[in-house]
């Protein structure tokens, strides 16, 4: 399951194929699908969502009051949802808010920079570095204490 943020980031840098070599079949609950369309046609990731039939966008019928009391977005708390119902899957969430409720629902999770660590571990790609500041200079906040804690993290 991912969210809005790490597909946008994603698409704009061109690396969808870090999220599509992570798994064979990604869900994009339709909240966040309907916040990506809403950029409209000429937006690379709304193109991405309509062109990659690995992005597959699931209903979200219900969100359990365990994720709506923490009053997070639509397109966070369906992310949630579908991993919780889902044993086994991970949340791709960027958000901190949700990040947190994740971990206290003991949902499995991952950010965008957590997907170009395991990445580089998986040997995917050979250094985290150069993708890290693709997606900084593409409008993805990182810090730079963040950006050097994540490259200690795969000895870079």
């Amino acid at each position: 399951m991912v969210n809005t943020s790490p597909l946008i980031h994603l698409a704009e840098a061109g690396r969808l194929d870090l999220l599509q070599a992570a798994a064979p079949a990604v869900w994009v609950p339709e909240p966040v699908a309907q916040e990506i369309r809403a950029y409209g046609p000429q937006d690379p990731t709304a193109q991405a969502l309509a062109a990659q039939l690995w992005l597959e966008v699931q209903p979200v019928q219900v969100v359990s009051v365990q994720v709506l009391a923490w009053d997070l977005g639509a397109g966070e708390s369906a992310v949630l949802e579908l991993a919780r119902a889902c044993p086994g899957s991970t949340a791709l969430i960027d958000d901190l808010a949700g990040r947190r409720c994740a971990e206290a629902l003991g949902i499995p999770l991952r950010g965008t920079v957590g997907l170009v660590l395991a990445a580089k571990q998986a040997g995917r790609i050979q250094a985290a570095r150069p993708v890290l500041e693709q997606l900084r200079d593409r409008g993805m906040y990182l810090s730079d204490a963040v950006l050097q804690r994540a490259l200690r993290l795969v000895d870079e």
